[in-house]
């Protein structure tokens, strides 16, 4: 799995993609897309239409990691009628892979640890 203590963003590419493109066709779309420069310690995630499959890129110090995932029984709840990029959170990426929406009205927002002392 990915280490998520290390990542800075993480990037939703909203819209279908075709996953038979490999590392380099995936950053070719995130460079032109995501209008990003340094795109060290973040991860891109992409979705085929049948929303069973995603593929996730991450650049670290000496090139780029692919990680895949494909579902035997089920979709992916990939967010609807969107187009670009989607910054998301950690836990947002979490709820994404368990088989949860994305936008979880209900959930507690995150919020910065303040110190009482």
């Amino acid at each position: 799995m990915i280490e998520l203590s290390k990542i800075e963003n993480i990037y939703l590419y909203n819209g279908y993609t075709d996953l038979r493109k490999s590392i380099d066709g995936l950053v070719v779309i995130i460079s032109d897309d995501f209008d990003i420069s340094d795109m060290k310690n973040k991860i891109f995630i992409f979705c085929n239409r049948g929303k069973d499959r995603l593929k996730i890129i991450e650049k670290d110090n000496n090139g780029w990691w692919i990680y895949q995932r494909r579902l035997s029984d089920g979709k992916f709840r990939w967010p609807k009628n969107k187009q670009g990029k989607l910054l998301i959170e950690k836990r947002q990426l979490l709820w994404l892979l368990e088989g949860l929406d994305v936008e979880q009205r209900h959930a507690h927002k995150e919020t910065a640890f303040i110190s009482a002392y």
